[in-house]
């Protein structure tokens, strides 16, 4: 039904300087007129956010799946208790109080063209959903949604849980806040791990541009490294990965 992660949709106040930012950040060129980036495994869309949006709210992000045939997932999706309405553009989106107020829409799976080696930044990796309840996110992406749950471990050291739903070669990160324990409350796109092909390349690239980068450090995952990147990101978290093992199927 669900074949991967078609775009990641970005409320922000200004379109055109997001643009401007992320291009930089990502290593994409800018389309004239437009209002998204396409690197090699999905694409990063920006929307108007809504009046009344202050600066101290979180960033809005929309996570956006694909189906072969959107319509036969949206009847699926209705009969297993996530109704929602078809919009325009063959997108279907989930009411947020079925999903516990994460947006997310279904629309139909394009066709992703062979990246350019020559770009650092090949695509995303993972989309953090930060939950205070990690049994109700297993039901919801693994049951109701149908993602592959391919870990779910908890950290002592780190006070986390953390689920792993792989769709379509990319993952869906739920992160669960073991010292804050079990709550009701809604859960929430808290930020993005972008894949690079060359994380040292990035890093200098990123840091040549102005870009506020931390140092490159050991990643959790064994065999990689990472960095976060500080500014021009709308407000999102955001973490560079790169190294070996992060192909997946």
């Amino acid at each position: 039904m669900i074949t991967g992660i078609d775009h990641i949709a970005l409320e922000v106040a200004n379109i055109p300087q997001a643009l401007e930012d992320y291009s930089a950040v990502l290593g994409r060129p800018r389309v004239a007129s437009g209002d998204r980036l396409q690197l090699d495994t999905l694409a990063l869309q920006f929307r108007a956010s809504r009046d009344g949006d202050t600066a101290d709210q979180p960033p809005r992000l929309r996570l956006v799946l694909a189906a072969a045939d959107v319509a036969a997932a949206a009847h699926r999706l209705t009969r297993r208790a996530l109704p929602g309405t078809m919009q325009a553009g063959d997108l279907f989106e989930i009411d947020t109080a079925a999903t516990y107020g994460v947006p997310i829409g279904v629309t139909k799976a394009a066709e992703l063209t062979q990246g350019d080696p020559s770009n650092d930044i090949a695509g995303l990796d993972h989309v953090v959903v930060s939950t205070p309840d990690p049994e109700r996110a297993v039901a919801l992406y693994g049951g109701r949604l149908g993602l592959d749950l391919r870990l779910d471990r908890t950290n002592p050291e780190h006070n986390n849980r953390l689920l792993f739903f792989v769709c379509g070669g990319l993952v869906v990160e739920i992160s669960h806040n073991t010292k804050k324990g079990v709550g009701a409350g809604p859960d929430r796109i808290f930020g993005l791990a972008w894949r690079a092909r060359d994380i040292d390349r990035a890093h200098a690239r990123m840091a040549a541009q102005g870009i506020d980068v931390s140092e490159i450090r050991t990643g959790r995952r064994a065999g990689t490294r990472v960095f976060t990147v500080r500014n021009r990101t709308a407000g999102v978290p955001t973490l560079i990965i790169g190294g070996e093992g992060l192909e997946r199927s």
